[in-house]
């Protein structure tokens, strides 16, 4: 109940579909006679956010904090294994067309190729099944199986688990599957925007010796605080998944899936 709830309420949470809903319901207001005031109102305030945030530096300033609230080690030690979480695969692309589609987080999957060679004891984990609530005809680790074949890496350093639909059971799932013992140790390889969350949740599913390793950076830092965009598009799409990150943090706390509120450094 929880994944559909939280896939529900992200479409309606999301900046700029709010924004939009606003102009089409003003437009509908408007065509009334007592309420043309309010349906006005709707409308300007509906088109002023799509461009202020369209076009502002708002989703930098959102997303930023998170892309640096962890860091990658400055040195590889030896991990029993490196987790990467699912969110790099369009599962009904691949589904369809039988080859692995990647979306714009393609990074989780590919930077496996040099963690396998600098890891080579390391296990290559990756965790994801079907995050959409319309599923398609693939899982995300199906899609991630043939790059790490294409990559070379040995089959039995692999392990693939794909029912998760979402950060949380990526990590109760995978912890189910790998059966972590007292002092090993593990690299988790994510978003760098979802870092936070992802710590967080691993913590809470009662995962230790973890090591974040961010990837897929959306931002240079504070340096873009004052960098606005060049099609709204771009801006709103930012916006969304940091309003969406947020929002996931807070709820994953307020429900015990997280440790805390905004997770830092120090887990263990």
């Amino acid at each position: 109940m929880f994944f559909y709830l939280s896939k529900i309420a992200a479409f309606f949470i999301q900046p700029s579909n709010f924004l939009i809903a606003l102009v089409v319901v003003g437009l509908i207001v408007s065509m009334g006679t007592r309420l043309q005031k309010w349906g006005r109102r709707f409308i300007w305030v509906g088109a002023l956010g799509l461009v202020i945030c369209g076009f502002s530096p708002a989703a930098n300033l959102l997303i930023q904090p998170l892309e640096d609230r962890f860091s990658r080690p400055a040195e590889l030690g030896s991990f029993n294994g490196v987790i990467i979480l699912g969110g790099a695969v369009d599962t009904v692309v691949t589904g369809a067309r039988g080859e692995t589609a990647l979306t714009v987080s393609g990074e989780r999957l590919t930077i496996a190729a040099r963690l396998a060679k600098q890891l080579p004891e390391a296990l290559i984990i990756h965790t994801g099944g079907q995050g959409t609530i319309i599923t398609g005809q693939a899982t995300e680790s199906e899609g991630a199986s043939r790059l790490f074949d294409d990559f070379g890496i040995a089959s039995q350093r692999i392990i693939l688990e794909d029912e998760s639909r979402n950060t949380w059971e990526n990590a109760v799932l995978t912890k189910e599957l790998v059966d972590p013992k007292p002092g090993q140790t593990w690299l988790l390889v994510t978003s760098a925007y979802h870092m936070p969350r992802s710590m967080g949740v691993f913590e809470a599913a009662g995962w230790t010796g973890v090591t974040a390793y961010p990837v897929d950076y959306r931002t240079r830092g504070g340096a873009d605080w004052g960098l606005g965009f060049d099609g709204a598009s771009k801006g709103l799409r930012r916006l969304d998944i940091g309003v969406r990150e947020w929002i996931g943090l807070t709820v994953y706390w307020m429900t015990g899936r997280s440790s805390a509120l905004f997770p830092g450094p120090g887990f263990s």
